[in-house]
């Protein structure tokens, strides 16, 4: 029996620069979250990138279109999501950065031979950047059969796999750029401080005065530096759902992270 397609929509992000085709049910869709990791990486930068659990592809597009002196790794082991990232790398507006992307379906929690044999090379990359499922197994309840509530469920052994991958992908001195719920502050510490050092934290607040909803962290591979709690960033007006001009410049125009959050260093000290 021939598996019917999944029904996908093509979305356009930072302007226009980037359009990728996701399914419209059954995966988790990317938005700002992606936006914002992508951001983290200055548009400066050199080397590889690898875009760990890529989804769609949507934050290592972002990357590729931002940051025309990198290339890109997209990693994925969803066969679906595979088809997407590749269907939207022919799409003409992509044509600009598509020959610098490339694919590798495999598991992050798979061995590392097993990684490097799908093509993941170890020790390669100058960054990494990841945005993990945010649930724990068990957490929550769904429906047999239903896969879109597992693109947010963790493994048992929670976020210790992602940064794993993310130490093993990486060269001495390489960053690792996250993206996670603030009320898994204790978990990221602990599954990225045991690899990784000069911990740089970035609270994402919906509003002023509210409480920080995600964190944005970034290490570096091999530092024996501390942990640094920046200013936070606001997202929305204090009234109504627009951004704010300097939130608004990240999603639209492509900016730097470090444009739109004060104190955010362009670079890892």
């Amino acid at each position: 029996m021939i598996e019917a397609p999944h029904a996908v929509s093509a979305d356009a992000f930072i302007g226009g620069r980037v359009e990728a085709e996701q399914p419209l049910a059954g995966h988790h869709r990317a938005g700002l979250e992606a936006v914002l990791i992508a951001a983290a990486v200055p548009a400066h930068a050199r080397g590889t990138v690898v875009d760990l659990g890529a989804g769609a592809g949507v934050a290592g597009f972002c990357v590729a279109a931002r940051c025309p002196a990198t290339s890109v790794v997209l990693v994925e082991r969803d066969a679906a999501l595979v088809g997407a990232m590749r269907s939207s790398l022919a799409r003409p507006a992509n044509a600009g950065f598509a020959p610098r992307v490339r694919i590798v379906q495999t598991d992050i929690a798979a061995p590392e031979a097993e990684r490097e044999a799908a093509g993941l090379a170890r020790e390669d990359a100058d960054f990494a950047i990841l945005n993990p499922p945010f649930h724990a197994a068990g957490a929550v309840r769904r429906p047999a059969g239903d896969s879109r509530a597992a693109a947010h469920l963790l493994g048992e052994d929670g976020l210790d796999p992602w940064f794993r991958a993310a130490a093993s992908v990486l060269r001495p001195g390489g960053t690792v750029i996250a993206i996670f719920p603030a009320a898994g502050l204790e978990d990221l510490l602990a599954a990225a401080g045991s690899r990784f050092g000069a911990l740089e934290l970035l609270p994402i607040h919906p509003r002023a005065g509210r409480p920080a909803l995600r964190l944005l962290l970034r290490g570096r591979k091999g530092s024996r530096g501390g942990t640094i709690l920046r200013p936070g960033l606001t997202l929305h007006e204090t009234e109504g759902n627009r951004y704010v001009p300097a939130v608004d410049a990240l999603l639209r125009d492509g900016a730097d992270l470090a444009s739109a959050a004060p104190g955010w260093p362009a670079d890892p000290d």
